[in-house]
């Protein structure tokens, strides 16, 4: 999975994605100090691992990973060039879902660069930018597909969709608010538009308002009564307290996270919010060698799911041996778990769920 952070300049944006990825991209009070996008690749932190790990006596564990893709933090007019123009937006065309930092806290000594704080009028405003840039896109495909269509009329539906899309966007709404058909949703993943992209909101907020969810936080509200209009995700992080936890290890954090009285560090929020909002899930294979997570849409069938592994396995399926993780655990071995009439055999049709530990057979 791939996510990109978009921004206002001095929103946390790029102090969270520090913290997260420990990438150390640079941060500062100013903006435009991520002059190139930076990367960081995590892993999707996975307890049920680390406890087959240990049943298997297994020599590694390979677990799912998320890459996150920083962009300096973009001014109104960016899509026109303004700040450091539209080259940054290039850079999340190709990412699964958009993190859009919003600041829901106050502080004298960071300034905005709007000079208040106004989380809506922060979230429209990148909207824009995202709609203006998604535009460009537009007309020169439909520049483009207008000379094609005469030579190919099957390009028709193509631009009736592409005109459609141009008047949606002009009303300056997002393309991912536009009805259309299954055959155009194939038409339109083509086009690499941001604004179809799912979008996940990180309500920055200050220590005080982290433990119950920013709840007593008037801009955090504001933000989720938008996400809710436009089915989005929200998750509330304080990318000041995620610096401080990047610092130390796993059990000092957990002891800071308890005294701040959450269970949850900033990664665990967006990641649990980002699999909710795409609609993912993991499975996992496990043996002496390495216990592996996969991360599959949502109701995956086991050829397909076997395919993420190799693409021979979802050519030569036969069946899959399918054990829960939590009768495996229950169990106490495979053997057991087998015994106990809990290890199915499933063909071609079963829907493969969280925490399935498969085992697949296949022939080429």
């Amino acid at each position: 999975m791939k996510l990109g952070m978009v921004g206002l300049p001095n929103v946390g944006k790029s102090t969270l994605f520090n913290s997260i990825t420990r990438a150390g991209a640079e941060s500062a009070n100013y903006p435009f100090c991520t002059i190139e996008p930076n990367i960081g690749i995590v892993a999707v932190p996975d307890d049920r691992l680390k406890k087959l790990q240990d049943l298997y006596s297994s020599e590694k564990i390979i677990p799912a990973s998320i890459e996150f893709v920083d962009i300096a933090g973009l001014v109104k007019g960016a899509s026109k060039g303004e700040g450091l123009g539209n080259k940054f937006l290039s850079h999340i065309r190709e990412v699964d879902a958009i993190v859009h930092v919003v600041r829901c806290f106050e502080d004298s000594n960071i300034v905005h660069v709007d000079a208040s704080i106004d989380p809506i009028r922060d979230i429209e405003t990148i909207n824009l930018e995202l709609i203006l840039s998604d535009l460009e896109i537009i007309d020169k495909r439909i520049s483009k597909t207008i000379k094609s269509v005469k030579s190919d009329k099957t390009l028709q539906k193509e631009l009736d969709l592409l005109n459609r899309l141009k008047s949606h966007l002009n009303e300056g709404k997002s393309a991912r608010s536009l009805s259309i058909s299954d055959e155009e949703k194939v038409i339109i993943q083509s086009f690499n538009l941001l604004t179809i992209k799912p979008i996940l909101y990180a309500a920055n907020v200050s220590e005080d308002y982290l433990s119950n969810d920013g709840n007593d936080n008037k801009f955090v509200q504001l933000v989720k009564d938008f996400a809710k209009n436009e089915d989005s995700e929200v998750f509330v992080v304080c990318a000041k307290i995620e610096e401080e936890i990047a610092e130390l290890n796993e059990d000092e954090k957990l002891l800071f996270l308890n005294d701040l009285g959450i269970d949850k560090s900033g990664l665990e929020r967006i990641i649990s919010a980002s699999y909710k909002l795409l609609g993912l899930l993991s499975y996992i294979t496990a043996g002496p060698k390495e216990i592996h997570a996969w991360t599959i849409v949502n109701g995956t069938k086991a050829p397909q799911a076997a395919g993420k592994i190799h693409t021979d396995f979802e050519r030569g399926f036969i069946r899959a041996e399918v054990v829960s993780y939590d009768d495996l655990m229950s169990s106490g071995t495979y053997n057991a778990a087998k015994e106990n009439g809990l290890v199915r055999l499933e063909g071609k049709d079963y829907i493969v769920r969280d925490g399935d530990i498969i085992l697949f057979r296949f022939n080429v």
